[in-house]
């Protein structure tokens, strides 16, 4: 079953898109769930949703600024990590595709 963790286990930096306000609160709850919160503790419900978070190694999520949504447009690599998006609602229905690149968007 594909989850918020197996997402924190990739191998560079992840940065999740969320379509709509369905998905952005399904990827609230569902990383709650799992245990993950805001760096600073917050539960990911308790915050208003966006459209794109970063899921981290530590068990937290990030919300995404205005610099790390133009990165996500354009960027490959972040911080020396490979970036990688990932469309929140093509993983959770299981598609291969659920990585974001210019031949899939």
């Amino acid at each position: 079953m594909r989850n918020v963790t197996e997402l924190s286990k990739l191998n560079g930096k992840v940065y999740v898109y969320l379509r709509d306000e369905v998905i952005a609160r399904r990827f609230l709850q569902d990383a709650e769930n799992e245990g993950f919160t805001f760096g600073d503790g917050e539960k990911p419900t308790a915050r208003p949703g966006n459209n794109l978070y970063v899921v981290n190694r530590d068990w937290t999520i990030s919300h995404v600024g205005w610099a790390g949504h133009m990165a996500f447009q354009s960027a490959k690599r972040i911080g020396g990590q490979e970036m990688i998006r990932v469309d929140y609602e093509r993983y959770l229905l299981g598609e291969e595709n659920f990585v974001i690149n210019k031949n899939n968007a």
